[in-house]
């Protein structure tokens, strides 16, 4: 079975698989919810009055740069950076592995160099290690297209 998409990439929808990619870290998730929960902390400390309001604005404060951190400024500093979302691509996904076609060249995969995948809304996220990964946009092919892509992820490579 072959599968082949044409795409290029959209900003929103880049932005937003990278907010999708960051908070899926464990290591980030695991950092917001402690974020989280020192702010219930602070609030519930200051209508205590245990803390002063200093401490509870420089909490507040530092709570906010966290999450617009998180939300606006890494996805958008890693589209920047990234020249590959400016491209357009074929992809060919086959029984044993999958290649990724441009312009200026190609590269060919087998499944097995793929560590896991993750699925948003607008993406398939193939992972070949916790950092380095590629976005297949879903919106290269038709909802049959889709369908039969993501079958053979799921058989070829484990959810992460």
């Amino acid at each position: 079975m072959a599968i082949t998409l044409y795409f290029g990439y959209e900003k929103r929808q880049v932005i937003q698989a990278l907010r999708f990619h960051f908070i899926s870290r464990k290591e980030i998730r695991l950092m917001l919810i402690l974020v989280n929960v020192f702010a219930l902390a602070s609030v519930t400390l200051y209508a205590l009055k245990k803390i002063t309001p200093d401490a509870f604005l420089v909490g507040s404060f530092l709570w906010i740069i966290l999450m617009i951190s998180f939300w606006f400024i890494l996805p958008f500093m890693v589209y920047r950076k990234a020249v590959t979302f400016r491209h357009t691509f074929t992809m060919d996904f086959r029984d044993d592995g999958f290649t990724l076609s441009h312009e200026k060249g190609s590269r060919n995969w087998p499944w097995t160099a793929l560590q896991s995948y993750l699925e948003s809304p607008h993406f398939f996220h193939l992972y070949f290690d916790s950092r380095s990964f590629l976005l297949v946009p879903k919106n290269g092919t038709d909802s049959d297209g889709v369908l039969a892509l993501r079958n053979l992820i799921k058989e070829k490579v484990k959810k992460g």
